[in-house]
């Protein structure tokens, strides 16, 4: 295996806790896409934001619970600023399911008809197609889906000659979970934007490990979970423009998001409160606040070199294995997707397993995507922070044991 010079190789792997297992013995964790380990500054920040610093935001007038409302709008602006956006087009949400289930339900419901139309592609995660199933099933719009290039890539070409003045939406990932293919989401939005439509972009995969300006771009609305950012579970981010929320109606109701409540009529706060109904995650955004912080300090840039160079030693190691085929393109971002000849990907996650290698096996929500490859599942090894060539060289090993296993 080629080994690649060290200085295109960050080292973070002492700072993550959860990189070993029960026994004391390193843990080869590569299945970042699914979830991201958390480094012990986040996993201190979450801690103290439950401990010393707790307390509720925005309806408290003792100087704990104005301390957290600081913390808990800094850590917005900084959310917003980390895209390029504002704070006041800067929502909370569960996650990007959450957010690209608001945009759908909360605009889509508002502006879709009988007879406009929502532009998907092959490689969608199903977060960014059920959601706009449902809303069209409610509506009466019709969805289109663009098709592939040969190596993976959403083929604007097509897109292109496919876009309408009927499309509405164009809703894309901007890195595929499976192959790694990265969008031209500049030049989307444009041709979005050409015929009338709004752009969405998910960005769970771009945001861990790609430089992000939603201005630059020009898309409409920008999802994001924290999960995958080195944060916690259940928070993530909705940027969308000033116009487009302002305009647009609650999705949820509750505390927190109203102007007045009188049992004849409600009235709304702006956004982004208005879209932020009950008691939030507070102690998720101070942890979202602190990964963001973590990855600045490392730079964005240098975490995207690091899976690159780390993806092609993988995809170089893996050519030598004549039973596996690799899917997506040769720059694929982080995230490498295969499957071996006569061996079922669950197999290979279970032996793999038992060398302390974590993959993800199956179809990775994204069951078209496997139907248009032609395959149930893959197997899937994606890269973070925390990676090293140790890790690609424990994949190998333990893939050659599956391939003599199975004979």
């Amino acid at each position: 295996m080629a080994t690649l010079a060290p200085t295109r190789l960050l080292d973070h792997r002492a700072e993550f806790p959860g990189l070993v297992t029960g026994d004391g013995k390193p843990w080869h964790y590569l299945d970042s896409a699914a979830t991201a380990q958390k480094p012990r500054f986040v996993i201190d920040a979450i801690t103290r934001a439950y401990g010393a610093d707790y307390a509720t935001v925005h309806r408290g007038v003792y100087a704990r619970s104005a301390d957290m409302t600081i913390a808990y709008e800094n850590a917005r602006a900084k959310a917003a600023r980390f895209i390029g956006g504002r704070e006041d087009e800067t929502v909370f949400v569960r996650g990007a399911t959450e957010g690209i289930n608001l945009v759908a339900h909360s605009w889509g419901l508002t502006n879709l008809k009988p007879g406009d139309r929502i532009m998907l592609s092959q490689l969608e995660h199903h977060s960014n197609i059920v959601p706009w199933q449902m809303v069209a099933e409610r509506t009466g719009a019709h969805i289109d889906v663009a098709p592939l290039t040969q190596d993976g890539q959403i083929d604007l070409d097509a897109m292109q000659a496919m876009l309408t003045e009927r499309h509405k939406m164009v809703a894309l990932a901007h890195i595929s979970n499976v192959l790694g293919s990265v969008l031209d989401a500049k030049r989307a939005a444009a041709l979005a934007h050409n015929v009338g439509a709004l752009m969405l972009l998910d960005g769970c995969q771009a945001v861990p490990r790609l430089p992000v300006d939603v201005a630059e771009l020009g898309c409409d609305f920008y999802v994001y979970s924290a999960h995958k950012l080195y944060g916690p579970t259940g928070i993530g981010v909705l940027w969308g423009r000033a116009a487009l929320l302002e305009a647009m109606p609650p999705w949820q109701g509750g505390g927190a998001m109203i102007d007045r409540v009188s049992f004849e009529r409600t009235t709304y706060a702006p956004p982004p409160q208005r879209f932020e109904a009950g008691t939030p995650h507070i102690a998720g955004v101070v942890g979202l606040a602190a990964a963001i912080d973590y990855v600045e300090a490392i730079g964005v840039g240098a975490i995207h070199a690091h899976e690159c160079a780390l993806v092609a030693e993988a995809q170089e190691a893996l050519a030598g294995i004549n039973t596996i085929r690799v899917f997506g393109p040769k720059d694929s971002a982080g995230i490498l997707s295969f499957e071996m000849q006569g061996v079922h990907p669950h197999d290979i996650g279970t032996i793999l397993d038992e060398a302390n290698v974590a993959i993800r096996a199956g179809h990775h929500c994204a069951q078209p995507l496997m139907d248009h490859l032609g395959v149930p599942a893959t197997a899937r090894a994606s890269f973070g922070v925390y990676s090293s060539s140790d890790d690609v060289e424990a994949l190998v090993r333990g893939l050659d044991r599956v391939r003599r296993i199975f004979g």
